[in-house]
């Protein structure tokens, strides 16, 4: 049976009031992690960020906590859910396309910050491969990429979840050009050769 990501799904790992302080979508863990990126796009690209394209947005999410901090950016949303789309994509500016299709697709230029949070672990590895390589391409300053290996504790959705070692996703990442910064950031091709050497470990 294929996964759905459905409004019942958001609802659950989103919006319910028993994981309010732990669920993927909290408040308070979310703006954290938004605070954390843009802070290290605009270091590294010394001005404030003004673009943002999120890969695998779901509903969302992470537009709200970027205009607040940033109230004049252009947000830009992905999501494979029918129901996330058909729901927000007006009013979030959301549109429908799997992982896979950015094998071909370029919405937009290279961004500031780029977006892809509790995608890539879900993916079978050819879909995986297949859009890799544009996170690079449409990334001009920074990119969030959450993803979880099977040396973490998983506490959440282990449905689809695909367990593998954190040396693929490096290997990968580098691979595409993507230099790492921690904690989930990987900084993009352009600014790879400007960063000081302890900036960004070996």
């Amino acid at each position: 049976m294929t996964k759905q990501y459905d409004q019942a799904y958001f609802d659950r790992w989103y919006r319910d009031p028993a994981l309010r302080d732990t669920a993927i979508g909290g408040g308070a863990r979310l703006a954290r992690k938004v605070a954390l990126a843009v802070a290290s796009a605009e270091y590294h690209l010394e001005r404030p960020i003004r673009t943002v394209l999120d890969i695998g947005a779901g509903e969302g999410a992470w537009r709200a906590p970027l205009l607040k901090l940033r109230p004049r950016l252009q947000y830009l949303g992905f999501d494979s859910s029918h129901y996330a789309v058909e729901r927000f994509g007006a009013r979030r500016n959301l549109h429908f396309a799997r992982f896979g299709d950015f094998e071909h697709l370029r919405p937009c230029p290279p961004v500031d910050l780029l977006v892809c949070s509790d995608v890539l672990h879900y993916l079978p590895t050819r879909e995986l491969d297949r859009g890799l390589p544009a996170l690079a391409e449409l990334c001009g300053g920074v990119a969030f990429l959450e993803t979880f290996t099977r040396a973490d504790g998983i506490d959440g959705d282990v449905e689809g979840f695909h367990a593998r070692p954190a040396k693929f996703y490096r290997e990968r990442f580098a691979g595409a050009g993507l230099a790492p910064l921690g904690s989930h950031l990987w900084l993009s091709p352009a600014l790879r050769t400007g960063a000081a050497a302890l900036e960004v470990p070996e």
